[in-house]
């Protein structure tokens, strides 16, 4: 798939860049490295995040594409969480993470908010028995609207979070039924009033553009009321279908047709919804983010993972990497119980880039942020980044998607709406072809 002028419709294939190389690259042949640099001390001295999956929802969105199940009882959920734990316990015996505290902690899913309240509390205690987590700046958890309860904030409180991410999606209740949202419009309502009285040092509500049946009044309208909630940050994605979808499935075996708004009408409403937001008293800190101009706590996962941090990957089909070396846990729920609850890592792939290839994944994901300088890529890699790629930068800056000034490249706003599109002109090219694997 292209996003280029020549093929505007939204046809099947992963458009959002979060790695590099691709990871259809990424081989179980050579997990042994990821498992070898796990049991050496560290010799890169970054930041250390933990992430871990809670792959539970009650349904699949239609436009759903991570490793969920909406089929496990709370007795399968409870011995998710015995091999979730067990492999921390593995985990902090690792010299890899012998004297290393951790930074940061993002609870992902599927729907880590699907837990019972009493599984919330034992993970949060459990978890804080194993792992050093007394200096954590930020506890990200991601919660979807229906699965809320007062009690369960309360629970979520508890947990330690920080940065509470509640998917909204859409407030318009056509829309939310058609894609295969759980919750109802009512449901964000009523799960945004306890989020706001137990309070959260950060809340974030995720929309995304061009869903199916999308319109410009209901996207109007859904930016509007995202600007009454009132939030401390509002990420907008723009809708894409990656192939294990629903709806893609849909495309490729019975219609061949694509119902999701073509990308010059996303990247309108994206653009019209981060203008009203930057009007009732938002910035922009990413392509996808808008935070509060008085009150911007950041986001330290994000920042940290496209800057070179380590991440420890927990759970079933989990990523992570660890001292340069990338990795991949079991991406089925059945074999990763049993590895995990064995005591052995649950490693199933991994990958150990190059220099040049760290490189080009650091320097692409922070050109998501909307401005770099050459200044730390010299610093850590010891390359000029305007010179190795001039054609490319200037190329971006000829079609009026960058500016470049001493050593600052700093994105228009039309670069930032399809940032990740711009992106693979810096692939290496035995991966130009791998973009969306």
């Amino acid at each position: 798939m292209s996003d280029s002028p020549e093929d505007k419709n939204t046809e099947v294939g992963n458009y959002f860049i979060s790695n590099y190389p691709p990871f259809s690259v990424w081989s179980s042949d050579q997990k042994q490295i990821a498992i070898d640099i796990f049991n050496q001390a560290p010799t890169h001295d970054v930041d250390l995040g933990l992430y871990f999956h809670i792959p539970f929802c009650r349904k699949r969105c239609k436009f759903c594409y991570y490793r969920v199940y909406t089929d496990k009882n709370r007795n399968e959920r409870d011995i998710y969480l015995d091999a979730l734990l067990t492999e921390l316990k593995t985990l902090s015996t690792q010299p890899a993470l012998k004297d290393r505290n951790f930074d940061f902690l993002y609870v992902g899913g599927g729907t880590p908010s699907a837990l019972h309240e009493d599984q919330i509390d034992r993970l949060g205690t459990e978890i804080r028995k194993i792992l050093p987590l007394e200096k954590i700046k930020e506890l990200t958890f991601e919660c979807e609207p229906g699965t809320m309860t007062e009690r369960k904030v309360e629970a979520i409180k508890r947990f330690g979070c920080t940065r509470l991410s509640l998917g909204v999606e859409h407030f318009d209740p056509h829309v939310l039924e058609e894609n295969g949202r759980a919750h109802g419009t009512p449901e964000i309502y009523t799960a945004y009033e306890w989020v706001q009285k137990f309070g959260f040092d950060q809340v974030n509500i995720d929309l995304i553009a061009g869903m199916v049946d999308e319109t410009d009044a209901t996207w109007t309208d859904t930016v509007a009321k995202a600007i009454d909630m009132a939030p401390d940050s509002i990420t907008v994605y723009q809708m894409e279908l990656p192939y294990n979808t629903v709806y893609s499935k849909q495309i490729l075996e019975k219609t061949g047709v694509s119902r999701v708004a073509d990308w010059e009408t996303k990247r309108r409403w994206a653009d019209e919804a981060f203008s009203s937001f930057c009007k009732n008293g938002y910035v922009q800190s990413s392509a996808y983010t808008v935070v509060k101009a008085d009150n911007n706590p950041g986001f330290r996962y994000r920042d940290a993972l496209w800057t070179g941090a380590d991440l420890v990957a927990a759970g079933v089909a989990s990523f992570g990497h660890i001292q340069g070396i990338h990795y991949q846990n079991d991406h089925n729920i059945d074999p990763y119980n049993e590895t995990a609850l064995s005591g052995e890592l649950p490693i199933y792939r991994a990958y150990k880039p190059s220099a040049t290839q760290s490189l080009i994944r650091e320097m692409i994901l922070q050109l998501k942020l909307g401005q770099i300088s050459t200044t730390p890529f010299q610093e850590k890699f010891g390359v000029n980044i305007l010179e190795k790629w001039s054609t490319e930068f200037q190329g971006m800056q000829d079609e009026g998607m960058a500016t470049i000034q001493d050593n600052q490249i700093t994105l228009t706003n039309e670069g930032l709406l399809q940032v990740d599109g711009l992106l693979p002109r810096f692939y290496e090219s035995e991966h130009t072809n791998k973009r969306y694997a």
